[in-house]
């Protein structure tokens, strides 16, 4: 039979289980990093072709997600400057 938690012991715990994942989950994963990053650093080109292409893409959903949505957008902005409109 499990002994019941006290409620001042969870703050205790949940600090000593994260110092605990820290220690042996996100140290090597910050010295990975760390060499990433150095090696990035030494790669002064970056990847242009990347965030170019990033770019192109994002602006294609924008534009098509705003001439879906333009036609019903511009009606909710109309209806509530009416509905404003008609409070005076």
């Amino acid at each position: 039979m499990r002994k019941p938690i006290d409620s001042e012991d969870i703050p205790a715990k949940i600090l000593k289980g994260f110092l605990w994942m820290r220690e042996k989950i996100a140290s090597p994963v910050d010295a990975l990093h760390e060499k990433n990053f150095v090696n990035l650093v030494k790669d002064e080109r970056g990847d242009v072709p990347g965030w170019v292409l990033v770019v192109l893409m994002t602006t294609g959903l924008v534009t098509a997600i705003w001439t879906i949505a333009a036609p019903r957008l511009s009606a909710i902005l109309k209806n509530s400057l009416d509905a404003m409109n008609g409070i005076r």
